[in-house]
């Protein structure tokens, strides 16, 4: 992510040229400008495909550097360690404290439980996700691509991987520029490797959320996990090496939606990342002993174009590229604090603040507002509601599958019988005894297979399905009686030393009246 300069041999006076006393100035142009066009001339010169100018960010430091390197900390620690956390359920039970059991079509986290047939509760999570994200970009803007979007977070561990090996900015600069020597290959060659174990070590992580970790991990090292593992992990590893190493700010500009979705969620007390040209311009450079009258406090360093990794210029206004990484506030912080200038030239400000900026008084961050307002009434609506629901949660849980093919059968004294399949969830960390019932047509015969004895209870495992095969038959008699060729019927199933039940309604198809 750095803007570089038109391709030339280097130069190292480049890096020498003062914007102000003891400040250089960057010889840098931004790698996007805004509504650019180019010439047909540009066109024929570059050819039908140009590959993207490299971008090399200078290492900023500051204030929202720091949160930066702590939230990137904080995610990647929670990513590498939560399947490793255990949490005990009880004998012959999971004991990872967050597992996508795909195996038992169930979601566990902690004491919960998310079945495949309460796939609701995930759908709500996701709801309430995406609420909250409008929420939080309408007060503050794009903070989620700027700070904790993975791929900011995986492309801020590349690039800290990059500086490693092949420097910050200007020696790397430096390197690129003097051809394929031996120390710029074995510096190429450690900053790949490095990204594809990151990749490596990403890939493994993630599949880790689908199978017990030190299992898995066993299995994976030892040659004897399924293949289908090693595939995810081999995919994973490629992504995040090409998402993360290669494709970096592309992936933002380009295939993602965000940047374009978000603007409707933008108003005019939104937080974004501004210059304040009210107060820098006229920009050019300050020699020693000049007065700041009648000027600008930009001294046109282009420290702000530096350290972007998006490779923009963030005194050309807003701008879809922009991440809201505040990187360009603490490089220019740091400027001012050596000219002995203002901090905040480039700041958090809003719209509504850069439009009455001559023409009334600033406001201050207005949170509560009608968009906000709106936002976290849908939250608190859909969360009352995932809350109910989890409140009144059903212990137990039934699935009632009618045979397809044939829907019925003419039994040799001219009776009709069906087939069900009946599913029967104990979503109990204990074992549970049930019976079934089934209502809806005086005179159904219903039989088990497998439990002749009716009288005989249920038993089904702790956080287990047993699936069971119902036929129920009616006499031929019974059968001619029927209003229709699809009767209604209910399946309960009831806990014998409880009080759960649990109840699906079905019908029993016959040849009709």
């Amino acid at each position: 992510m750095n803007t570089m300069e038109t391709p030339g041999p280097f130069k190292p006076e480049d890096f020498l040229v003062e914007a102000a006393p003891g400040v250089a100035r960057h010889d840098i142009d931004a790698v996007r400008q805004p509504n650019a066009r180019r010439s047909k001339a540009d066109d024929e010169a570059v050819g039908s495909w140009a590959g993207k100018p490299a971008i090399y960010p200078k290492l900023a430091r500051g204030i929202f550097r720091n949160v930066k390197w702590i939230v990137m900390a904080v995610t990647l620690g929670i990513y590498y360690v939560l399947p490793w956390i255990r949490f005990d359920r009880g004998a012959g039970l999971p004991d990872q404290f967050f597992l996508v059991d795909f195996a038992n079509q169930r979601l566990l986290l902690g004491p919960l439980e998310i079945w495949a047939q309460e796939f609701y509760y995930i759908t709500g999570l996701l709801i309430i996700s995406a609420l909250g994200l409008f929420l939080v970009t309408s007060i503050a803007g794009r903070v989620w691509c700027g700070y904790t979007c993975p791929q900011t977070v995986w492309t801020d561990l590349m690039i800290v991987v990059e500086r490693f090996w092949q420097g910050d900015r200007n020696t790397h600069m430096r390197r690129d520029q003097n051809g394929w020597t031996f120390d710029r290959v074995w510096r190429k060659a450690a900053t790949h490797v490095s990204w594809l174990l990151i990749g490596l070590f990403t890939g493994g992580a993630l599949v880790f959320y689908f199978r017990d970790a030190p299992t898995l991990a066993n299995e994976l090292l030892t040659g004897t996990a399924p293949m289908v593992a090693y595939a995810f992990v081999g995919i994973f590893t490629l992504t995040t090496y090409l998402l993360g190493g290669i494709a970096r700010e592309q992936v933002c500009i380009y295939m993602c939606p965000w940047p374009r979705i978000q603007g409707a969620m933008l108003d005019h007390h939104s937080l974004i990342i501004s210059y304040r040209d009210v107060r820098g311009e006229p920009r050019s450079p300050h020699k020693k002993g000049d007065t700041w009258d009648g000027r600008g406090d930009c001294i046109d360093c282009k420290a702000c174009v530096a350290v972007c990794p998006m490779g923009i210029d963030i005194r050309n206004g807003p701008q879809l590229e922009c991440i809201q990484c505040a990187l360009c506030i603490d490089a220019c912080n740091d400027i001012m604090d050596k000219i002995d200038r203002p901090r905040g030239l480039i700041a958090y400000t809003t719209e509504r603040n850069q439009e009455s900026r001559t023409s009334g008084p600033r406001d201050g961050l207005r949170i509560v507002r009608p968009r906000t307002i709106l936002y976290s009434v849908a939250i608190a609506i859909v969360g009352a509601a995932m809350l109910w629901a989890l409140l009144n949660r059903s212990s137990v849980d039934v699935t009632v599958i009618p045979d397809r093919n044939p829907l019925f059968v003419e039994l040799s004294n001219g009776g009709i019988r069906n087939g069900y399949t009946v599913k029967i969830a104990n979503k109990h960390q204990t074992p549970r005894r049930f019976k079934i019932d089934v209502a809806g047509i005086d005179g159904l015969a219903t039989t088990i297979i497998g439990h002749d004895d009716q009288s005989v209870p249920i038993e089904v495992g702790p956080s287990n399905v047993k699936a069971l095969k119902l036929f129920a038959a009616l006499p031929r008699d019974k059968a001619k009686a029927l209003a229709s060729d699809s009767t209604p019927l209910t399946v309960t199933v009831t806990e014998i030393d409880g009080a759960a039940t649990s109840s699906r309604d079905t019908s029993f198809r016959s040849p009709g009246p």
